[in-house]
């Protein structure tokens, strides 16, 4: 039976019923407009082995017993690269440390990953040039900012959208040195498509792209894919969806999206699976929420990771001027607890995962007038039993 794990109604801007703020809507998506799709780099239904990126991790990671890697999104430093260089240094530090099943094996991009309309020259500055030292392959899913159609008044014909990440994340052959990563060893992944999926040996990760506007647009045949690839993923291994645009957000700018809800929802009632565990960015923090599933027999943690580098964090709503005490039960959404955040630094996550849990560990990194030598500060972790769809523990 399939599982339906949002609440029947309002599922879109959360917001406490004291005090409610007004987002602000960013100058940055005024008149932004859905984006046609580049062509797929690879065969439908668009998927891509572990194996054929990191062999010897995969290896490790079966004799381990499970796997490990890193996630965040929203982490371009286009007015103050400070922010971001202090999340590349605290993956680079992070990447070097062995956990339960060894070190990470990869990092996965939550979207915008280039700001502001995912300009070519823009590559070396925000993307290269941070992760120089970043040991991992970086892949992900394209954000808003990396789908905007860059034009600075002087070009009749503009590049179209997602040109510039599909020559860097989608190319069609190993090996790839992009014209954009000017003298940078790192070369292009080679994801199939900007909607794919990761298959690994302990975790399905199926990969939205959820475009341009405001609150995201899925067009049908990337919805009917979804359903096909929900149906498709292996019952034995975890499954877990990524996409830009967050379902769930209690922030003052943005807030969550219904329609990007909504997709979920009616997705995982045709497919009668649904994600183990979602996680979304496009929001300039970190949010926890866990969502009752509709028979009363588990939940669904949903994040928010948009705190990987951008300069402008978004604050979290109040309460009567006074901050959330978490576990908060969100007014008017009928199972819906927020239960960790932070909005005034930034950071990544790391997920450990195995054939019975999803372990989260959230890490904040120095305020750049911090001493930059500080390592990682771990701010929250939960640890899921995906099977049994509980929290085993989350502090």
């Amino acid at each position: 039976m399939a599982r339906h794990p949002h609440p029947k109604h309002g599922f879109g801007q959360l917001r406490p019923s004291q005090n409610p703020p007004h987002p602000q809507q960013s100058p940055l998506f005024e008149g932004s407009a859905f984006q046609p799709l580049p062509a797929p780099t690879g065969a439908s239904p668009f998927r891509l082995d572990l194996d054929a990126i990191v062999p010897d991790a995969v290896a490790a990671a079966r004799k381990a017993g499970g796997m490990a890697f890193h996630m965040v999104g929203d982490t371009g430093g286009v007015k103050d690269p400070n922010p971001q260089l202090l999340v590349a240094a605290g993956l680079e530090h992070d990447a070097g440390v062995a956990g339960k099943f060894g070190a990470p094996a990869f990092f996965y991009h939550l979207g915008d990953v280039v700001y502001f309309d995912g300009q070519a020259q823009e590559y070396v500055p925000q993307f290269y040039d941070p992760y120089a030292h970043y040991p991992l392959p970086i892949m992900g899913i394209p954000g808003n900012h990396d789908g905007d159609v860059f034009d600075d008044g002087t070009r009749t014909n503009p590049l179209p959208s997602l040109a510039t990440f599909v020559r860097n994340f989608c190319a069609a052959t190993p090996g790839t040195h992009s014209p954009d990563a000017g003298e940078a060893s790192r070369t292009a992944m080679i994801q199939p498509n900007v909607y794919w999926t990761l298959n690994t040996p302990f975790a399905t990760i199926i990969g939205l792209y959820t475009n341009v506007p405001e609150g995201g647009v899925v067009e049908d045949d990337q919805v009917a894919w979804f359903v096909g690839e929900l149906k498709a993923a292996p019952k034995d291994r975890a499954l877990i969806v990524a996409l830009h645009h967050p379902i769930y957000s209690l922030d003052t700018y943005h807030s969550g999206s219904k329609p990007m809800g909504t997709l979920l929802a009616n997705s995982f009632a045709s497919a009668g699976r649904s994600a183990d565990m979602v996680f979304t960015a496009h929001v300039h923090n970190y949010q926890r929420f866990t969502i009752a599933d509709a028979d009363g027999n588990g939940v669904t943690p949903y994040f928010v990771a948009g705190q990987g580098g951008y300069h402008n964090l978004h604050k979290v709503a109040k309460v009567n001027g006074q901050p959330l005490i978490t576990p908060y039960a969100v007014p008017g959404q009928a199972g819906v607890t927020l239960n960790s955040y932070y909005d005034d630094r930034f950071g990544f996550l790391r997920l450990e995962v195995s054939p019975e849990e999803i372990a989260v560990s959230t890490y904040t990194v120095p305020r750049p007038q911090e001493p930059w030598d500080q390592v990682p500060t771990l701010f929250d972790t939960v640890r899921f039993d995906w099977k049994r769809r509980r929290i085993v523990t989350g502090a």
